[in-house]
């Protein structure tokens, strides 16, 4: 296997560290080299070697109070501490020895809360820009992880923004006959608080991929008019332990403020499976985010308009206190759907694309046994694609069969090379199924061999 390599660093990482570097270097390193390159003597040295006129240059340091002077040939550096000397001054001049001092200026208040300032700044902005790139790499700048951390990442859809109702959602008739008890509960819960009747904490879809559970409880929603919360299960689980928790407390939080609302977890199984003891690591932090998940549905009462909606293709794998009435206390079956559920479907789905008028929806529906919902709209979706590739305006019935067979088994391999003995084995092959289907009392009618 090919190592995967880490993705390079701009290159203003290295320009950054650079300069970096050379500061540190110029503010450390030059000074200790400069002044260990400095012979250091006594105040006596000095005065002799002033008598007899063997300095080249000296410089007077009143604030460092000390005296830098060379030798003749300005070769080497001597340094000597300031002493009260009246003379001094005299001296130098009589031995003719060019003499430069420094001039001590006041420095202000300001001046000197600068100095010290202004790096902090330099380099807490610089960290800044750092962390604001990193963050944006990590996802999504100020949304990213470090930013965001701990509030939940929940899709709120205002008032049925996408405008979905059940009229949009076709073959499961079963489950919204159940959801539409949510529905009327959300438009006048009066009636039912009148008979002492309380709504369902929370109601769990249960059906295979594809079957539109997410698409059920957009419906609801759409058909209630209220705010819509969606959000993954695997969005809760973070690499820091506590922030699934977090996310709950925020999303429950949010929902409180905006009921009388719904809030939708799809794929729960990803916080809610069966508990176990001696697991650590990572599952520790999933079995947090379970632990305030049941503890925030005990903390609010269904009267207050707060409707929880899950959804998982694996229910069999959840915990049996997230399943136990009083927290998901409705299980509503999303299956498959039948003949006139598959029919239903595509000609919804038919409705976004153009297509012939003599197109048989019954036909293509039981051709298309055992699809799901998302799978027949991939089927009418392929067609359409289909027709465009033939350089048609619309799709027809040839475009909706042919689509079935790329959606169960993929594109024709039309390079495929057969030898007629393979083809007359893999016909006899293909014929046996047939007549066997054909054989069945209740079973499809063949349609096509191949």
């Amino acid at each position: 296997m090919n190592e995967v390599k880490s993705p390079k660093k701009p290159l203003i990482y290295y320009y950054l560290a650079a300069i970096l570097l050379v500061v540190l270097f110029n503010m450390l390193a030059m000074p200790w080299l400069a002044e260990h390159q400095i012979q250091e003597v006594d105040y006596n040295t000095f005065v002799s070697m002033t008598e007899n006129k063997e300095i080249g240059k000296v410089e007077i340091q009143q604030q460092s109070n000390r005296i830098l002077f060379t030798d003749k040939d300005e070769k080497t550096i001597y340094k000597t501490a300031i002493v009260p000397d009246d003379g001094m001054v005299q001296r130098l001049l009589d031995a003719g020895i060019s003499t430069t001092g420094e001039e001590i200026e006041q420095t202000s208040l300001l001046t000197d809360i600068l100095a010290w300032v202004l790096p902090l700044v330099l380099f807490i902005a610089i960290g800044q820009l750092v962390s604001r790139s990193l963050m944006k790499k990590m996802g999504g700048g100020s949304n990213s992880m470090m930013f965001n951390m701990g509030r939940s990442d929940a899709k709120i859809y205002v008032k049925s923004a996408e405008g979905i109702k059940f009229d949009d959602v076709a073959g499961e008739d079963e489950a919204k006959e159940n959801l539409q008890e949510v529905v009327n509960y959300l438009h006048d819960p009066s009636k039912y608080k009148e008979i002492g009747a309380s709504m369902p904490k929370g109601i769990l879809l249960v059906g295979p991929p594809g079957t539109g559970k997410t698409m059920l409880a957009k419906a609801v929603a759409g058909e209630a008019n209220v705010p819509f919360f969606s959000m993954s299960g695997s969005e809760f689980v973070e690499m820091f332990v506590g922030m699934g928790a977090s996310k709950v407390r925020d999303l429950f939080s949010q929902a409180k403020e905006k009921a009388p609302c719904i809030v939708f977890i799809d794929e729960i199984d990803a916080i809610g499976q069966k508990r176990s003891g001696g697991q650590y690591g990572g599952n520790d932090e999933r079995e947090q985010t379970l632990n305030q998940l049941l503890t925030e549905m005990d903390g609010f009462d269904s009267s207050n308009g707060v409707i929880i909606l899950a959804a998982t293709n694996r229910p069999e794998s959840l915990d049996p206190a997230l399943t136990r009435p009083g927290r998901f206390d409705r299980r509503v079956p999303v299956e498959l759907p039948d003949l006139l559920g598959r029919e239903a479907i595509l000609k919804v789905h038919a409705k976004k694309i153009k297509i012939a008028e003599d197109v048989d929806f019954n036909k293509v529906a039981r051709m298309a046994s055992g699809a799901s919902g998302a799978e027949l709209a991939n089927i009418v979706n392929e067609a359409a694609l289909r027709a465009v590739r033939d350089g048609r305006r619309f799709a027809t019935q040839a475009d909706l069969e042919e689509s079935i067979e790329v959606v169960i088994a993929g594109y024709q391999k039309k390079n495929a090379i057969m030898t007629d003995h393979e083809k007359k084995i893999v016909s006899y092959h293909e014929i046996g199924h047939a007549l066997v289907a054909a054989l069945q009392s209740h079973s499809a009618p063949v349609q096509k061999i191949t």
